[in-house]
């Protein structure tokens, strides 16, 4: 049986979307700039430093940073210690609309998950990574990830109120189901943030983690932080010591 294309459903472009598509490929002066502060050229330094650490082999994992009213996301399946600026989208977040899309790459799927931190705690900066500690720890940990009287711990936020964590406090992080397609994470983190409103972090199931802080630097240490309160979780529960230390 012989089947034909039916054209109206076809996302053929028209001269005029052409055009913009066009137009917003070709706007560099949003992403192009010397100052190595610029959002573009920070995604690049960071994104081979998190490739280094193992963080984000084989194209996984992803990164945004707010400016303003710009979001710059990092593209989708590209080797993040080959990325370069002229490969970032950037996004209007009020209206959430692209104002600079990449003809050749396609955009994160983890934008949606980034947006939420950026709409529902006005975050800075978001990080997705695909840590081992992170996929390990959501296979031994049921709801939420638990530790407390690490000294680790002082390095991550209240945020519920002023002040950073303190030596004795516990550190709680939700740990949401993974599913097939990265978009379809977003009610579940949503519903996360919800109910953990002192969380800056929540973990995905044999999946990996998103870290987001009020500037790309704070996201940085919080990222780092917990990653590390990970492996030593880890390596407690290797020697049955309790991850929260009974009172």
């Amino acid at each position: 049986m012989t089947t034909s294309n039916c054209s109206c459903c076809s996302h053929a472009t028209t001269p005029q979307k052409q055009e913009n598509v066009k137009g917003k490929a070709d706007n560099n002066q949003l992403v192009i700039s010397s100052d190595p502060e610029h959002p573009a050229n920070l995604i690049c330094e960071l994104c081979r430093m998190f490739y280094n650490n193992g963080w984000v082999t084989g194209t996984g994992g992803g990164i945004s940073i707010r400016d303003g009213n710009h979001i710059f996301v990092a593209p989708s399946g590209v080797q993040k210690e080959r990325m370069v600026p002229e490969n970032m989208f950037v996004m209007d977040l009020e209206k959430q609309e692209y104002l600079r899309r990449p003809e050749i790459y396609k955009p994160s799927a983890c934008t949606p998950l980034f947006l939420s931190a950026y709409t529902m705690r006005n975050a800075g900066a978001c990080i997705h990574t695909h840590s081992q500690n992170a996929v390990m720890v959501s296979l031994l940990f049921d709801k939420v990830f638990e530790i407390s009287s690490i000294e680790q711990i002082k390095a991550l936020p209240k945020i519920v109120e002023p002040g950073n964590l303190w030596y004795s406090d516990k550190l709680v992080i939700p740990i949401i189901e993974n599913t097939e397609k990265e978009e379809d994470l977003t009610d579940s983190l949503q519903e996360a943030i919800r109910e953990y409103p002192g969380a800056t972090a929540v973990l995905v199931r044999r999946h990996g983690i998103y870290v987001w802080g009020e500037t790309v630097w704070k996201a940085k240490i919080y990222n780092e932080a917990i990653d590390y309160l990970l492996e030593i979780a880890l390596k407690m529960k290797q020697f049955n010591i309790p991850t929260v230390k009974p009172k």
